[in-house]
């Protein structure tokens, strides 16, 4: 059998293909690395600014209890302080964690599922465990607009359970303008799953407010409208009496 011989023709494609090969493995490998760094720094920033709003208990009477993403964390705001859930009446904590959601798979910092922070009321995490002896209010599903029908149903499902003997409450996803193709599902399931679990469902997917830039996050002004509107609705459900 004969060797196969590389001529001077396949010498001149293949040397310049072989350091085409090698500076593109080059700059994938600093891809990754910077990707990998900006991964740490936003879950760092995250898991930070979620420890600061949980210190941040607004208001006084009854105990309420805010499980969320970052619409209830404040993110985007100057003063997280200034996020929707201050706009509840009672003495209201809050648990969230930006990019959360009823999914376990919604956020890219592991698992930060609604479902996880509530098997974590019992031992104290984020909130003062008699706080959360009080309504539970579980805000959120914009950050599940591309996970399939399987995790949500799981994920609330672990929720449900992880809350069983507390009075709870969903609040749906708001139609930000960035998601607003996927609201529609994510809204009629949670609102199909709430119901067979026996627990009340509140949609906001009809309120038009104010955004950021971004077109996910709300303005102050969006805040204050959407608490408002909560409160006036959980209010209107006899839940917070």
């Amino acid at each position: 059998m004969m060797c196969p011989v590389i001529t001077r023709v396949d010498l001149r494609y293949a040397v310049p293909a072989l350091l085409l090969v090698l500076l593109t493995a080059a700059a994938l490998t600093v891809q990754l690395v910077e990707r990998a760094g900006a991964g740490t720094s936003y879950c760092a920033r995250h898991t930070l600014q979620s420890a600061e709003r949980a210190d941040l208990v607004s208001g006084s009477g009854r105990p309420v209890t805010v499980i969320g993403d970052s619409w209830s964390v404040g993110l985007g705001l100057d003063e997280l302080s200034g996020s929707w859930p201050t706009r509840l009446p009672g003495r209201v904590s809050v648990a969230g964690f930006s990019g959360s959601g009823f999914s376990r798979t919604a956020s890219p910092c592991g698992d930060q599922s609604f479902g996880t922070r509530a098997l974590g009321l019992d031992r104290g995490d984020r909130v003062d465990v008699e706080a959360s002896r009080g309504l539970v209010v579980v805000e959120g599903g914009l950050n599940d607009y591309d996970r399939s029908t399987t995790a949500i149903t799981l994920g609330f499902a672990r929720l449900v359970q992880a809350l069983e003997g507390r009075r709870v409450v969903i609040v749906g996803p708001a139609t930000a303008p960035s998601r607003a193709a996927a609201v529609p599902r994510v809204d009629r399931l949670l609102a199909r799953l709430a119901a067979a679990a026996g627990v009340p469902y509140v949609a906001t997917s009809d309120l038009r407010l104010p955004y950021l830039p971004d077109r996910l996050h709300l303005t102050p002004e969006g805040h204050a409208m959407f608490g408002d509107a909560v409160a006036a609705r959980l209010a209107a459900l006899g839940l917070l009496g």
